[in-house]
């Protein structure tokens, strides 16, 4: 995960320079991809405001910047944003990039932020629904026409069309998300853990059942899990996440290497403190993690 919001910089909101030099030692690394969350803003239940930079913007700066790694959004919230418009997003991001952007997508949670923004909070997984056909349909080149319940488009087309099928990733927890997922996605996502556990087990069985259902196989669409890291050598960050795994670089490398055996083979890391620091220390334990792996 690149820093974006003012929880994320050593002393508040991070400058574009400071994500940037994340994203460099990701890539600087050998690491595989780099992630941002899109969100507009947070607000805490005691009415306390966080601010985050716009996560389209944000990507595009970064992928001018990188050449290698795999660059997504955990997730974009596909009723922040008109589904077309979501769709030329996404094909102008892959242009930019050159052919390296996974469509992260999901439904979105936070209330506060849709209130701000004047955004309906109401029936968000119909929402989802009907926003997933029209950009996979967009994205397979198609000429959309659809009057649904909640979005209406004629004669929707991408001009330009993408230059290579974009992956779509979808961030899924429960039935119906999970059945969307297996339907329409290459990739799935589900967070935020620490080492293995039984909640992730649970997951990743209702993950293989809606891949059943719907005739397809993780072969067919990749499991993916967010986790947590806390470096136990930096000072602690403000909030830290009750999740995150802190031991030690070895403890580390074997907890990668527990994913991997369970058939997860791409972790998106949110490192605490995010820092370039935090990176090459991550770095160094996939390194540890793939000496030892068959």
């Amino acid at each position: 995960m690149l820093p974006i919001s003012d929880s994320d910089g050593p002393s508040g909101l991070p400058s574009f320079a400071e994500a940037a030099a994340v994203a460099r030692a990701v890539e600087d690394g050998g690491l595989d991809s780099a992630w941002l969350a899109d969100h507009f803003l947070y607000r805490a239940d005691d009415g306390r405001l966080s601010g985050l930079h716009e996560a389209w913007t944000w990507l595009a700066g970064i992928a001018a910047v990188t050449r290698r790694i795999t660059l997504g959004h955990l997730v974009v919230c596909t009723s922040f944003r008109p589904p077309a418009l979501t769709a030329k997003l996404a094909v102008t991001l892959d242009a930019i990039s050159n052919g390296r952007f996974v469509l992260g997508l999901g439904c979105g949670w936070h209330e506060p932020e849709y209130d701000a923004m004047g955004l309906p909070f109401d029936h968000r997984v119909g929402r989802f629904e009907e926003a997933l056909g029209i950009i996979t349909r967009l994205l397979a080149g198609e000429e959309v026409t659809h009057h649904g319940r909640f979005y209406d488009v004629e004669r929707s087309a991408l001009a330009p069309k993408p230059d290579r099928p974009i992956p779509i990733l979808v961030a899924a927890r429960r039935d119906r998300m999970l059945r969307l997922t297996a339907e329409h996605a290459d990739l799935w996502n589900t967070a935020w853990f620490g080492a293995p556990n039984d909640r992730l087990a649970e997951q990743l069985a209702a993950f293989d059942a809606a891949l059943a259902a719907a005739g397809r196989s993780r072969a067919d669409v990749q499991p993916t899990v967010g986790i947590s890291v806390r470096d136990p050598d930096q000072p602690p960050v403000p909030e830290p996440d009750d999740h995150a795994f802190d031991g030690s670089l070895e403890e580390l490398a074997a907890v990668l290497a527990a994913y991997a055996d369970l058939g997860v083979t791409h972790l998106m890391v949110g490192l605490e403190p995010l820092s370039v620091r935090s990176v090459e220390r991550l770095a160094e334990a996939v390194r540890g993690q793939r000496a030892v792996s068959p």
